[in-house]
């Protein structure tokens, strides 16, 4: 499966923003997928994901309550809204999937197949 992720940008501390992650092929119903992150100068880290029907998503602890993970397996698209943003929300975000998981795999070993990034940047 083949992943493009897009919706970053540049804006400002407390606004919003939300990333898609398209995905190709005909079995997305059946990836679970997530999004890590990458900030200057540090190791990626998991941020948010999601199971194959939806039913179950879990979150970093730094993003909860502030992001939300979605899908829309109609259009093979999954979505992170971001509210709230800060600066040290400043990354490069990656989504990734991983086919046959009914849980939210949270770690990036767990995952097969990742989208190029997209940059996020917020000011204060």
């Amino acid at each position: 499966v083949q992943l493009q992720a897009s919706g970053g940008g540049l804006v400002q501390a407390g606004g919003s923003l939300r990333l898609s992650c398209a995905a190709s092929g005909r079995t997305f119903i059946s990836y679970a997928m997530g999004w890590f992150r990458r900030a200057p100068g540090k190791e990626r880290e998991f941020v948010a994901a999601i199971n194959w029907g939806g039913a179950s998503s879990a979150y970093a602890d730094s993003v909860k309550g502030r992001f939300t993970i979605s899908r829309d397996n109609a259009k093979n698209t999954v979505y992170l809204q971001m509210n709230n943003l800060k600066p040290e929300d400043t990354a490069v975000y990656y989504c990734a999937a991983v086919s046959g998981a009914r849980w939210t795999p949270t770690r990036s070993f767990e995952y097969d197949y990742w989208g190029q990034g997209t940059l996020v940047t917020v000011s204060s």
